[in-house]
């Protein structure tokens, strides 16, 4: 299975830099645009963190792709749920769901709105009855720690009558394509694996840190491209986090309250250890899996955190030599990891001796957030009785590969060597702060161009 998958899109997200007004290109939109127009289309639930901005999303699509637009918030508006109530018949539903909305209801005219949808279980279950029975209509739908709320309600999603997509953060590539579009192109335009001139390089490297320090929420980064200073930045930042803890006290059982707190909070000191294999005993003293697995499971639903689990063996599929007691828990975004730290952005920006392990954490989680759009599914890793241990291991067609993230430019380590002596693998990869090149047969990639590894990867030969 090839695990690069996704695209470039455009979805415009609108900021406003010394009185210029940006846009910045999303990785959803073309994919929404082909689920508008397929044949045999059925009602979409798009899923993502909170903040992630999926309400403009959904919003900004359907302003730009059909002449109308019909929103409904189950939250805001209660008394949509007595509609779903009523009835099961689409046609009566849009008949009642109609006195909520100025917009007419029309088959391929109008976009169709449920947001906060985890708040009414009718309105989720509704989607099965607009893909048998009227799949003329566009329905897209969203909610609100939506995987939490459904295993909370013992609700389900209906299987095999909708069809799934994720929102992720802002990558490095969607921002970039908005502060400097012409490094997007140069390096789209790119036919071989070979050194950028260093001019566009050190441009591309520059924003890549500026990238890093925010990481990619677009309430953040709409402050940083109005210049509203890193102290705003920071607050933003808190904010989201400060939300998350809210969340935890609402959405989850009482006894499971304390121990998501102090799991999510103990994630700079997973990924602090030289060894970043998740601990329970870093979380607590005397803690154990069964008490916290529900903890990390909430986590992941709300798609706050990834679990990236040791492989035995590179073989196919990957997953079936998975040690599902044997993992490592990094954050969804790298600006939300670094302030979760207490990390200061000065302290980035130095070579402080203190930072060089949390340094390397931060290129880990960044690399993987960066990879995890691009991809089929989760990465792994790999390692052998403490000797050696490979950062994150992909499938790519009928290719394994191994991949080795440094924090800077430092390119010796046996972990990559141990692994190849022992496989020998067609392709390598390994992300370091030098310029893209082949060394040695493996694939060096800077940090900021890990938004094209698939086009590296493909570009690669023996």
């Amino acid at each position: 299975m090839h695990v690069f998958y996704a695209e470039s899109v455009i979805f415009t997200t609108l900021f406003a830099r010394n009185n210029v007004i940006m846009k910045i290109q999303r990785d959803i939109i073309s994919q929404l645009i082909k689920w508008k127009e397929a044949d045999t289309r059925k009602p979409l639930l798009l899923k993502g963190a909170r903040q992630v901005g999926k309400t403009w999303v959904m919003e900004e699509f359907g302003k730009t792709n059909f002449k109308y637009v019909a929103y409904f918030n189950f939250e805001k508006t209660e008394e949509l749920a007595e509609v779903f109530k009523k009835t099961r018949e689409v046609d009566r539903l849009l008949k009642e769901l109609s006195l909520f909305t100025d917009n007419p209801i029309e088959p391929g005219n109008t976009l169709i709105i449920f947001d906060e949808i985890q708040a009414c279980e009718m309105a989720l279950n509704s989607l099965k009855y607009f893909c048998e029975d009227a799949p003329q209509y566009h329905v897209i739908a969203a909610g609100s720690l939506l995987g939490v709320a459904v295993r909370k309600k013992s609700m389900s999603v209906p299987v095999g009558k909708v069809q799934i997509l994720r929102l992720y953060p802002i990558s490095f590539k969607e921002f970039l394509s908005a502060v400097n579009p012409k490094m997007v192109d140069y390096v789209e335009q790119m036919e071989r694996i070979e050194l950028l001139p260093n001019i566009i390089f050190e441009q591309i490297q520059g924003e890549y840190k500026r990238y890093t320090l925010c990481g990619g929420m677009p309430e953040v980064l709409n402050l940083l491209f109005e210049n509203r200073g890193m102290q705003e930045i920071e607050v933003a930042l808190q904010n989201i986090l400060d939300l998350y803890t809210l969340d935890f006290s609402k959405y989850a059982t009482y006894p499971e309250i304390p121990r998501i707190n102090n799991l999510w909070n103990s994630l700079p000191s997973q990924l602090a250890k030289e060894n970043r294999k998740f601990l329970y005993k870093v979380i607590k003293s005397g803690a154990r899996a069964r008490e916290y697995e529900d903890a990390l499971l909430w986590l992941e639903e709300a798609g706050l955190v990834y679990r990236i689990f040791n492989i035995t063996k590179p073989g196919f599929p990957l997953n079936a030599y998975q040690d599902i007691t044997s993992f490592k828990v990094y954050a969804f975004d790298c600006g939300l990891l670094r302030r979760l730290a207490r990390l200061s952005p000065e302290i980035i920006l130095s070579a402080n001796i203190g930072y060089t392990e949390f340094k390397g954490a931060l290129a880990e989680n960044a690399i993987l957030q960066s990879l995890i759009p691009q991809s089929d599914g989760l990465p792994f890793y790999w390692s052998s009785e403490n000797r050696a241990e490979v950062d994150f291991v992909i499938q790519h067609g009928t290719d394994i590969v191994p991949i080795e993230v440094k924090a800077e430019n430092r390119i010796s380590g046996k972990s990559l060597s141990v692994y190849s002596k022992k496989y020998s693998p067609r392709i390598k990869i390994r992300y370091t702060t030098e310029n893209l090149k082949i060394e040695r047969g493996v694939i060096n990639i800077p940090h900021c161009l890990s938004d094209w590894t698939r086009k590296w990867v493909d570009l690669f030969e023996d």
